[in-house]
């Protein structure tokens, strides 16, 4: 159950904190007082989307918490315990939505997510309000209902995971058949270009190797007469250098005999000549490898002119050698590819008929459970709403499937944008849809000797409340969560009927904490602890106050005042005093 609110800084409350405990605790007062202000801040601490425009004005950020006792058993103290919270602490949950847009979720004082949110407090509250009776007139949100009554969405979620693991596979079915005429067109020109790659007999970096080649080549006989300079200058002509440093050696060593310092300067240039002439033999040999023959140089250009070509029409912008070698083996893998397109549609085509085999077993039960439990809830439903003061009231739920087309115009075009409707998505001639092969209604006639038709067609206000209340009622014994609030639960009833809803929410109660705005007398006398709610100005700001109404007297003069308004006389306190007896 809730076992304290605290909201800080949010719409027009300032600050407020109260403690709730088990039984019907209603909550009263004007108009616009900021009653919802309060069921939306318990809306957010369940996972609710945050707004900006919901921080007080003129503050940087709004502060919801809110604290809930935690059973040992429940699914709750599971999921605690899955991540390492300890559920005997309780469960202490804030949340703070800040004007810059930075929103924080502190679970248990540890920053958390508002996945995690959701998950954890699933089945701790559940608020039906406006929006609830009006999401009740959406036949989307039928399919749900009868589902958690069914209790079938274990079988439910297997649809879902087979139907997201087959339509991807038909869709790649599809886009391989459609593609795989038009590649088998292209494979003739891809083997033209292999063959024309391949026949290059390309080596990587050849390019260049060419490049320094061919300007070697064009330079020859330049090269050829300094290298033939420079052996005459060290070795051939009269008076070479090895000549000279001969002489220098034989008088260094001459003199070395009175002057060892000379001796090893004639040692030191002995090896220096011993290099110079290693160096010499080197120019002799790179002197050979010059060649000076034209038709050498001309092939030379021939391939390096081939080269270029190629790589300008397989390099894109790049144009390089590497780039080439990546086209061809893109050209390979795409050649590769499309070779084994038809094996892999085969593969994919038994998996895929596989696949829609069992969606089709799953989807089927699915439907007959859901057709069972449709019986079920209908005839509860129907008794319920009796005891709400619609006596006559036929209740239906309507689980019809949708045939398929036997000639659709252009089945490839169906598969995409009506996926569902794709002929290994059906099952005896019955569309499989993401959630099966039904489509859930619920119909209601509220007089004799009508027929049952669509909530959204017939159902009045007063009618649709009540018809949330029963469904609630039911729902709450598959599902059970430890607290009900109610806003607008007594939208256009009065009267008689008013006070049987009253009735019923007391009787809800008894097993669960309810928390419901009323503006009704009849439904307020109900409850086991009774709050006011009104606008009251502090310091030039306006803020909502909530108080709690523990006194006879104080709880008296609030019914009086729902019943009479601002004038309460003597005989409207003692009738509100009577409906509190």
């Amino acid at each position: 159950m809730l076992g304290e609110l605290a909201i800080k800084n949010f719409a027009i409350i300032d600050d407020l904190r109260i403690s709730f405990s088990n039984g019907l605790s209603v909550l009263t007062g004007e108009t616009g007082a900021g009653k919802s202000i309060i069921i939306e801040a318990v809306n957010l601490l369940l996972g609710g989307r945050a707004s900006t425009d919901l921080v007080r004005t003129g503050e940087k950020q709004a502060e919801l918490e809110a604290f809930f006792p935690i059973e040992p058993d429940s699914s709750a103290a599971k999921i605690m315990r899955a991540y390492d919270l300890d559920p005997f602490e309780g469960l202490m949950i804030r949340r703070i939505i800040a004007v810059n847009g930075r929103h924080r979720i502190f679970v248990n004082s540890r920053q958390s997510t508002i996945q995690f949110l959701k998950q954890v407090t699933r089945n701790l509250a559940s608020i039906s309000s406006q929006h609830a009776h009006q999401g009740l007139l959406n036949e989307e949100n039928h399919l749900d209902i009868l589902d958690t009554f069914a209790g079938t969405h274990t079988l439910r979620n297997t649809v879902q995971e087979l139907y997201g693991e087959l339509l991807p596979l038909l869709k790649n079915i599809y886009e391989l058949k459609a593609g795989i005429e038009k590649a088998i067109e292209d494979n003739e020109f891809i083997r033209y270009q292999i063959d024309e790659i391949e026949s290059a007999q390309l080596k990587p970096d050849e390019d260049e190797a060419l490049e320094t080649e061919r300007n070697r080549l064009k330079n020859g006989t330049e090269i050829y007469e300094s290298l033939n300079s420079a052996m005459d200058e060290i070795y051939s002509k009269d008076g070479s250098v090895l000549e000279r440093l001969g002489k220098i050696r034989a008088d260094f060593e001459k003199h070395g005999v009175v002057d060892k310092a000379l001796s090893r300067m004639a040692e030191t240039l002995s090896r220096s000549m011993l290099e110079l002439e290693d160096f010499n033999h080197e120019l002799r040999r790179h002197c050979d490898t010059v060649d000076l023959n034209p038709d050498i140089l001309e092939e030379t250009e021939v391939r390096l002119d081939f080269i270029q070509k190629l790589k300008r029409k397989y390099g894109g912008h790049s144009a390089t050698l590497d780039a080439v070698f990546k086209k061809y083996k893109e050209l390979k893998s795409t050649l590769s590819g499309t070779e084994n397109m038809a094996g892999q549609i085969e593969q994919m085509e038994e998996k895929a008929e596989v696949l829609s085999a069992e969606i089709g077993r799953k989807a089927i039960e699915l439907s007959g459970q859901r057709q069972k439990a449709a019986l079920e809830l209908a005839t509860l439903a129907e008794g319920e709403l009796k005891s709400l003061e619609m006596e006559n009231t036929r209740f239906r739920i309507s689980v019809t499937q949708v045939k398929k087309e036997t000639k659709p115009e252009d089945p490839q075009k169906e598969l995409f944008f009506d996926p569902l409707a794709s002929p290994l998505l059906t099952v005896n001639g019955m569309k499989i849809f993401q959630n099966g092969i039904d489509r859930v209604s619920f119909l209601m006639a509220p007089n004799l000797g009508e027929q049952p038709r669509p909530l959204s067609r017939i159902a009045s206000g007063g009618e649709l409340s009540r018809v949330v209340l029963a469904l609630k009622a039911i729902l709450t014994e598959t599902e059970p969560v430890g607290t009900l609030v109610f806003d607008e639960v007594d939208s256009g009833i009065g009267g008689r009927t008013a006070d049987k809803v009253g009735m019923k929410l007391k009787l809800l109660s008894e097993k669960y904490q309810l928390l419901c705005i009323t503006h009704l007398t009849q439904i307020a006398r109900y409850g086991t602890h009774h709050y006011r709610i009104e606008k009251k100005v502090i310091n030039n700001r306006t803020s909502t106050v909530i108080t709690p109404l523990k006194e006879t007297g104080d709880r008296i003069r609030e019914i009086a005042r729902m019943m009479g308004g601002s004038n309460i006389s003597q005989a409207t306190l003692d009738h509100a005093a009577e409906m509190l007896e």
